[in-house]
């Protein structure tokens, strides 16, 4: 399953708290039915990194043995190409993966 995001607060904090209380649940419903989940992320500053890092790992962690992990940015062929690794790339999970422009201090 891909959980699209399209929108999150601007503060880091913010942003955070509005993924566990609203996103989190989704994702977990998923992986507890049996299937692994890519969340897709809008692009942010370099401050959301520690908190988007920690959801994957920790999501990961939680609904194992289903995947889990975040692809963040607006560029929707590279989403998409991202998206597509991960499909055919079985031990993959908890990962965090801001592509350019999505927080990773390029722009």
């Amino acid at each position: 399953m891909t959980l699209r995001i399209d929108s999150l607060p601007d503060t880091a904090l913010e942003a955070a708290a509005e993924f566990g209380t609203r996103h989190v649940p989704t994702a977990r419903g998923h992986a507890g039915q049996g299937g692994d989940v890519a969340i897709v992320l809008p692009a942010a500053s370099y401050d959301h990194a520690d908190w988007r890092r920690a959801a994957a790992r920790d999501l990961a962690r939680d609904c194992a043995p289903q995947r889990v992990n975040i692809v963040a940015g607006d560029d929707g062929a590279a989403v998409a190409s991202a998206l597509a690794y991960l499909e055919n790339a079985p031990g993959v999970t908890g990962q965090y993966l801001p592509l350019a422009g999505a927080g990773r201090f390029d722009g």
